[in-house]
């Protein structure tokens, strides 16, 4: 559910594209990114990071589009947010607090390097998908009429970099999953019979 709700102002925004055009789809992804924050502030009284790092760029970006009736801010957004990912990411390996433990240490008990491989590979792959995004928005078959690129880049955000990142999450299971120590993934729920 929670991820469905992550997701909430992207599946509008492609929903709005298909039925009518970027510049609806860029205010009601603005609005349901407005709503999502909003919904996290009633419900726990505290902001996630990447709803408020999102909110900030999407109104940004997004009010260019509107304001100059120009996509090409909106093509920036996945850009800029996944650069500003890959800098606190990595830049947290460079001040040796990484945010990765910060935000998984709780689950999972890993050692110090595991955990600076994993920010560093984050780091990479945000850089990388910021990147890809630009190809995709600005470069590809720029031969192709206006309307086919906009909507081949709308596909590529939704689809192509939901799935990529899909792809990177399980990998990096992958990697953790031979440092996890089957016992201490048994010895809360033991600890909680004892109580």
């Amino acid at each position: 559910m929670k991820a469905l709700f992550d997701f909430f102002p992207l599946l509008l925004f492609f929903a709005a594209f298909k039925l009518y055009d970027i510049y609806v789809a860029t205010a009601i992804a603005i609005a349901a990114t407005f709503l999502q924050v909003g919904y996290v502030w009633i419900k726990y009284r505290r902001f996630e990071p990447t709803h408020i790092i999102t909110l900030v760029v999407i109104s940004f970006f997004g009010g260019l589009t509107l304001f100059f009736h120009n996509d090409a801010f909106i093509m920036w957004k996945p850009s800029v947010v996944n650069w500003i990912f890959a800098v606190i990411v990595i830049g947290s390996v460079m001040l040796k607090r990484s945010v990765i433990k910060i935000l998984m240490g709780k689950q999972l008990d890993l050692p110090d390097s595991v955990w600076t491989r994993l920010s560093i590979a984050w780091g990479v792959f945000f850089l990388a998908m910021g990147l890809l995004n630009m190809y995709v928005a600005f470069y590809y078959q720029p031969d192709l009429p206006e309307e086919v690129r906009r909507e081949t880049w709308v596909n590529f955000k939704v689809f192509w970099m939901l799935g990529l990142t899909l792809l990177f999450s399980v990998a990096q299971m992958f990697f953790i999953a031979k440092y996890i120590d089957p016992e201490s993934l048994e010895k809360p729920e033991k600890n909680k019979e004892v109580e």
